[in-house]
């Protein structure tokens, strides 16, 4: 309950930020991006006992889309899709789930300092935090019953946008993932996730819109 009364907290002070009237405000983004998950582990709750698998290297798509001012803070929406997410995993458990997937969609502050100006060419590193949901979702197999489940989860990291000229440029990215949340089992032979965490790199093309 805590966790949950300080992410709508957070939510709603960017949300109000970013609406703010200002004459500073200046630039939209939009981020379609590809990329991987990797360093994953998580642990399988069912029937009593408790599996602790690391997860393989699996394909990430999404997008992100945010907004800076003129200034270093903004904020951002950011979503992603891991299909696979848990098949052949490795480890104590070693299952070989059937079709699973992750889905993630945080909002974030965002911190970011231009180099080279705000227009036409230059670079923008920057670091972004936030939290939201991480839906984990796996078919039901011979030993459970599957699992699909709506959780909350925090992300950090970050990376640089370079651009080409004023409205678009390329993103490189790196953020670490992880559930706020325990789950446990329900009756019979259910499966619950708990202590689940990843690392996700991407690269994508950034579209910018402003002033």
């Amino acid at each position: 309950m805590v966790v949950r009364k300080l992410f709508l907290v957070g939510m709603l002070a960017m949300f109000a930020f970013a609406a703010a009237p200002s004459r500073a405000a200046a630039d939209w983004y939009a981020t379609p991006f590809v990329g991987g998950n990797f360093g994953g582990n998580a642990n399988f709750n069912g029937t009593g006992t408790t599996f602790d698998d690391q997860v393989e290297r699996r394909v990430d798509v999404g997008a992100s889309l945010g907004w800076m001012g003129k200034g270093i803070a903004g904020v951002e929406l950011d979503w992603g899709w891991s299909p696979n997410f848990f098949q052949n995993t490795t480890g104590s458990g070693n299952f070989a789930f059937g079709d699973s997937n992750v889905t993630t969609l945080m909002g974030n502050v965002v911190i970011g300092v231009p180099i080279g100006g705000q227009r036409g060419g230059g670079v923008r590193p920057y670091v972004t935090g936030g939290a939201g949901l991480l839906r984990s979702n796996i078919s039901a197999t011979t030993l459970f019953s599957g699992l699909s489940s709506n959780d909350w989860g925090m992300n950090v990291g970050g990376g640089v946008h370079g651009y080409f000229n004023d409205r678009v440029g390329l993103r490189g990215d790196l953020r670490y993932f992880r559930l706020l949340q325990n789950d446990t089992p329900g009756n019979g032979l259910d499966l619950a996730l708990s202590d689940f965490n990843f690392w996700r790199g991407t690269i994508g093309v950034t579209f910018r819109f402003g002033n």
